[in-house]
């Protein structure tokens, strides 16, 4: 009998101020050619740069896939490596979007935790992907920078328990280029899944008596 195949969703973002052309989407896209091998089911989506747009699409897309992981991807101008979220914030929201708004309450999820970490060992998948591709530099982050990255990562984190993941992408040719950071992404995206597998094994393993 065939393996079912694992459905993983990655985002990238839409223009944004001086962003013309979005880093993280057109690194999203370099991904979506190079795949995630034969057990992996991908789909990728741009997500605009509006609160409200995450609001609604976030859920409809964990309920549309019912993915074992997702991977949300931005750009940030003062990333010089491609840097791992370990975690989304709820509260802190005062920079308008597209649109010129903002969540009157300057937070995600009203009630919800103060900060959701990510269930990923990010540690561990940083140690690999440096140790295999050393072309890219690959760090990780506590602070996703309280705007559409943080909003989004949360409001993902929030509806999966954790199981999603953040990355930010340094705009293009700051040092990498596309070619580079598709291929940053898809090892990094690949490790994800391997370290969600053994942490769930792990778990397996411990329920049986």
């Amino acid at each position: 009998m065939e393996a079912q195949k694992k459905a993983v969703v990655v985002t990238g973002f839409g223009p944004f101020g001086e962003h013309a052309v979005n880093a993280s989407w057109i690194a999203v896209q370099e991904l979506e050619k190079l795949g995630l091998g034969d057990s992996v089911d991908l789909y990728v989506y741009e997500v605009p740069v509006e609160y409200q747009a995450v609001q609604r699409m976030i859920p409809a897309l964990w309920k549309k896939h019912t993915p074992q992981l997702v991977v949300h991807v931005g750009v940030s101008s003062m990333a010089t490596t491609v840097t791992l979220e370990k975690c989304g914030h709820n509260v802190g929201y005062s920079g308008l979007d597209n649109c010129h708004f903002c969540p009157g309450s300057r937070c995600c999820v009203e009630g919800g935790p103060e900060c959701i970490d990510s269930v990923l060992d990010l540690e561990t998948v940083c140690k690999r992907v440096t140790a295999s591709e050393p072309d890219v530099a690959v760090s990780i982050s506590k602070d996703a920078g309280r705007y559409l990255c943080d909003f989004t990562y949360y409001t993902s984190l929030y509806q999966s328990h954790g199981r999603s993941a953040f990355v930010h992408v340094p705009p293009l040719g700051k040092p990498y280029s596309a070619v580079q950071l598709g291929r940053a992404l898809q090892v990094i995206i690949e490790e994800m899944i391997n370290v969600l597998e053994q942490s769930e094994n792990k778990i397996n393993c411990c329920r049986e008596y």
